[in-house]
């Protein structure tokens, strides 16, 4: 057996594992981690039970298994076996078993202790995977408090090793690896934006068969580009170039014909990001590097997770051109410029942070635990956690305190998105091309919204091909025919009605019901609120209620890109229980006034509407507050004085409630509600006088106190009382100077002089004093000279304060 860079760490780490139980391992791709630490294991006598080992991709699994099987001379099944989803090769005597992630969920929620299991290895565990961080979590938890025997061992090629190590509580084993200089080509200018990628892609394989030797490796993001690329380089290699797609779609077969050393000529493979990490392909001396990766994100345009195409990192790209230095110097080709090099963000995001969560928040209430309470090297956003937990009691899969129902356990067990999962159970075999269809990307291109298209293209795609003009992505639409076959058999039973493929939709998607808004654009609002847009020309555009099962994410208004028009009677068949009437009374913005509604609503869809004609008044007051909050108050002047005069008195230390307009605006139902009898629009708010309302806030005894501190009114000499205005720096009264004849001190109030404003008999201000006996004695006979000129039959005498005050001219003489 060759000896590998790993071999000189593995005495550190079964030592590690006797001492500590636990253990993190550092070693750089290639170094043969993957294929040697579980047989070190086995060979070291850790454990007498078996060794699981996580791996990212099906893939890898099998061809991990494949490997150390060989070692043996054996063949998968015996001492290695594997299990990944459609298919298993383990027997009684397997001693170590390679899975894929979501497998070792579903073994520890079927057996919490992991009786027949005595380790836990988490390969590649950089990527932080959703589900190798779950795996994680659960595994510590059952450490801790079922299995302190129970041996963990975390692998990764890249990522800083401390905070897992911290996490799990274990000592970090490092290998140095060993390999040979690799040099980087970057692109000398950067790419036409016309240029598609797969031709960029494939001028640049040619480029590299053309100036270097030995097997090149060329990452791209998904199958589709991989095939476009393999089509545009047949006529452009040299003869002796032999071809390898490798991707996670491919028969087995093909694979291991990747990875395998060419027995003549030269080998290029392309590949997606399988390739990154978890494997390792004989013979390669060049990587071409397309800079792009496929990562699963939360797609709000179908509610799921989808895989979205995005930039690499500076750790990928640094792993991928590594692949390149394993038997002998090589060189790395970039499709981009050095310059671009440096934009380039230095990790990817746990996925824990960017996908899905509805299957975490089912695990956990399975788990029977909270997200706070796991060992997460990173914890779940609280929000999209909520939200996860809203979606699963829709579906019934939680109840009110979110815990896991009958319904939710079965959902658990089948491998799908809840969503689909539950519309399996519900709708039986018939879903399956839905469930399969919905998983995957849409296998037709420039084709109206309608799913029954895409059932009809998988139902007999030849047919559909010579009679519908849509292109049909071939490989998309058999991975999706064989998900059918798998999924036919896990699906719940028949129901006694056949569900039509839109109430199906509607299973899965209950919040994504779209109700047609009237008006020529074919506008939808959904059941959950939001808002969607169909293309005027597309055949769904007139229906009145459609399922929507994806659109572009847009988080405004989303357009809609696969639909099925659902009838009304379906609907309410579907959804019986969630379908009620509610009483609306609430202000309307548009109207601006009340509008009170008997409404028969699904969810945020409104399907019958009529007017609510015995609304009770005490249920339009308090919608009419929220008329008030958008209007403002607007006091009217005696209101605004009694506000002022509260506002200066509690300055003054009296015990009065805050009466500014903010205090007032956050109170309004404590003292405006029950004084809104009748007022229902903006007319009526406009003419509505606040000031008992604002009065009856304080009692008989602040009154009076109030009064005392702060009067009202003043009281003329002719005995006319009138406002004393305080919303100024000084309090403020206005009147008729003749009113004030026989007045000889300055009014006051709290011993604070009063800014007297006094008037023309024409209301025209005369003058402004603080000090009426000054003025009296000063400019007053200035004043009389000018006023007796212009108003010559009223009374000007030549000394007011031993005049009699009026209010009338004087009569006239007969």
């Amino acid at each position: 057996m060759d000896r590998l860079p790993i071999d000189d760490a593995l005495p550190d780490l079964t030592r590690a594992l006797r001492t500590h139980g636990r253990a993190v391992l550092q070693a750089p791709p290639g170094a043969g981690k993957t294929t040697r630490v579980p047989l070190a294991m086995l060979d070291a006598g850790l454990t007498r039970q078996k060794i699981v080992m996580l791996e990212p991709r099906r893939l890898a699994a099998r061809a991990a298994a494949a490997r150390m099987a060989e070692t043996l001379g054996e063949s998968p099944g015996e001492t290695v076996g594997y299990r990944i989803r459609g298919e298993a090769k383990s027997g009684k005597a397997t001693r170590i078993e390679v899975v894929t992630e979501g497998i070792l969920t579903r073994m520890i929620q079927s057996d919490p202790e992991l009786s027949d299991i005595g380790a836990v290895i988490f390969d590649e565990f950089h990527e932080r995977s959703l589900n190798a961080d779950l795996g994680l979590a659960l595994c510590l938890e059952i450490a801790g408090a079922l299995r302190e025997d129970l041996q963990l061992v975390a692998m990764s090629a890249t990522l800083d090793g401390g905070p897992v190590a911290e996490l799990m509580q274990a000592p970090m084993v490092t290998s140095e690896g060993r390999a040979f200089p690799v040099e980087p080509r970057w692109l000398d200018a950067p790419r036409p934006k016309r240029q598609r990628f797969e031709e960029g892609m494939a001028d640049l394989i040619v480029r590299a068969a053309a100036e270097t030797e030995g097997g090149i490796l060329a990452f791209l993001p998904g199958e589709g580009e991989i095939r476009r690329t393999e089509a545009l380089l047949k006529s452009r290699l040299p003869a002796d170039c032999r071809i390898r797609p490798l991707f996670g779609a491919m028969d087995f077969a093909a694979q291991r014909a990747a990875i395998r050393p060419e027995t003549e000529g030269r080998k290029v493979v392309l590949a997606t990001a399988i390739a990154e990490t978890s494997l390792t392909i004989e013979d390669i001396r060049v990587v071409v590097d397309g800079g792009r990766a496929r990562r699963a994100r939360f797609d709000p345009g179908s509610g799921m997770s989808r895989l979205v195409t995005e930039r690499v990192t500076r750790a990928e790209a640094t792993q991928r051109a590594g692949r390149a230095g394993r038997v002998a110097p090589g060189t790395a080709w970039k499709l981009w410029t050095s310059g671009e090099d440096g934009a380039l963000a230095a990790y990817p995001p746990p996925e824990i942070e960017v996908a899905d969560l509805a299957g975490l928040a089912l695990e956990l209430a399975l788990w029977g635990a909270q997200a706070a309470d796991m060992p997460f090297l990173t914890p779940p956003n609280p929000g999209a956690l909520a939200e996860a937990n809203a979606l699963l009691r829709m579906l019934g899969a939680l109840d009110a305190e979110d815990r896991i129902t009958t319904h939710g356990r079965a959902l658990s067990r089948l491998p799908l998105h809840p969503r689909l999962a539950h519309m399996l159970r519900h709708a039986g075999p018939d879903a399956a091309p839905l469930a399969a269809l919905l998983s995957d990307r849409d296998p037709l291109t420039g084709a109206p919204c309608d799913l029954a298209l895409r059932l009809e293209a998988l139902a007999d795609p030849r047919r559909f091909a010579e009679t519908r003009p849509h292109g049909i992505n071939r490989g998309a639409l058999e991975r999706i025919r064989a998900e059918t076959r798998r999924l036919s058999r896990q699906a719940g039973p028949a129901p006694d009605e056949p569900l039509s493929p839109a109430a199906m939709a509607a299973l899965a998607y209950p919040d994504r019901v779209g109700l047609r808004r009237k008006g020529e654009a074919p506008r939808f609002v959904l059941s959950g609120g939001k808002g969607a847009i169909m293309d005027q020309a597309d055949p769904l555009a007139g229906s009145r209620l459609i399922v929507v099962t994806d659109t572009d994410g847009n988080p405004r208004e989303a357009r809609i890109r696969q639909a099925a028009p659902i009838s009304e009677s379906e609907l309410r068949t579907l959804f019986s229980d969630q379908i009620a009437w509610h009483d609306v009374c609430e202000w309307s913005r548009r109207e601006r006034r009340v509008v009170a509604r008997q409404q028969e609503r699904f969810g945020a869809l409104v399907l019958d509407d009529r007017i609510w004609k015995d609304v009770p008044d005490a249920q339009v007051a308090r919608a009419m507050l929220g008329g008030v909050r958008e209007l403002g108050l607007a006091l009217p002047a005696p209101a605004r004085r009694f506000c002022a005069r509260v506002a200066l008195a509690r300055n003054d230390g009296l015990d009065l409630p805050d009466m500014s307009e903010a205090a007032l605006m956050e109170t309004l139902d404590d003292w405006l509600l029950p004084f809104l009898d009748g007022v229902r629009s903006a007319g009526d708010w406009k003419g509505f006088d606040p000031l008992p309302a604002l009065r009856a806030r304080l009692d008989w005894g602040q009154m009076q106190a109030l009064d005392a501190a702060v009067p009202g009114k003043f009281t003329t000499p002719l005995g006319r009382e009138i406002p004393i205005d305080y919303s100024g720096e000084h309090p403020e009264i206005s009147l008729r100077l003749q009113e004030m004849f026989g007045q000889r001190t300055h009014p006051t109030v709290g011993g604070t002089p009063v800014r007297v404003t006094l008037l023309s008999p024409a209301q025209r201000p005369v003058q402004t004093t603080m000090d009426l006996p000054g003025f009296w004695d000063g400019s007053y006979a200035d004043v009389r000279k000018d006023m007796k000129a212009q108003y010559p039959k009223h009374p000007w005498p030549e000394d007011p304060r031993e005049a009699d005050p009026t209010l009338r001219a004087r009569p006239r003489r007969k």
